[in-house]
């Protein structure tokens, strides 16, 4: 899967989970969501998200060392 994808995915799954559990379990959780949508807000006037410097470090070690990307 590709690393926009990946993000979607990702951010979606933050969103769907959170207004779950602020549904659920404690109206604060609405505030992750908030967070959520943020980012994503920012990421697209900035080109900067958090999320894509994480999974790149995370594939990076994945690869181990030694690895060219």
């Amino acid at each position: 899967m590709r690393l926009e994808n990946r993000i979607r995915a990702i951010a979606g799954t933050f969103v769907l989970a959170s207004l779950a559990l602020g549904w659920w379990v404690n109206p604060l959780w609405f505030l992750f969501t908030a967070f959520v949508g943020f980012n994503l807000l920012q990421s697209a006037f900035t080109k900067w998200c958090l999320m894509e410097d994480i999974l790149k470090a995370l594939d990076r070690r994945r690869a181990g060392p030694g690895h060219i990307t």
